[in-house]
């Protein structure tokens, strides 16, 4: 996990995105334990309630679950959530705006998709 945080968000928000991004490289596996809300705290320098509220986050979300006494572990599909939920960002944060802009530099469906591709192959 990398410790770099910024000022754009809280840092709970932060920490449960370095936790989806381990659980995406494969560094967090279903059923898998998590970090510890002590752990990432030692970790990140960040006070335990933080650490924790990022945990907790993705508790609510169904990517982690609770085992009572034991910590939190990576729900079975917990990676395909982070898949949809990254999804669902992306399409709402870019593709959104680009079909926007396109609509308003009058760029075809055809154009579009071939900028796309010239994108993709570079």
């Amino acid at each position: 996990m990398n410790a770099n945080f910024n000022e754009g968000s809280a840092i709970y928000l932060q920490v449960a995105s370095m936790l989806e991004d381990d659980i995406l490289r494969g560094v967090l596996n279903a059923e898998e334990q998590a970090p510890s809300t002590n752990e990432l705290a030692r970790a990140f320098c960040i006070n335990p309630a933080t650490a924790a509220k990022g945990l907790n986050l993705l508790v609510d979300e169904g990517i982690l679950y609770k085992k009572r006494g034991l910590g939190m572990f990576v729900a079975p599909e917990g990676r395909e959530k982070v898949v949809n939920k990254r999804k669902s960002a992306f399409y709402e944060t870019y593709v959104k705006s680009l079909v926007k802009e396109a609509q308003a530099l009058n760029v075809t469906k055809e154009e579009l998709a071939a900028m796309i591709e010239k994108a993709l192959a570079k």
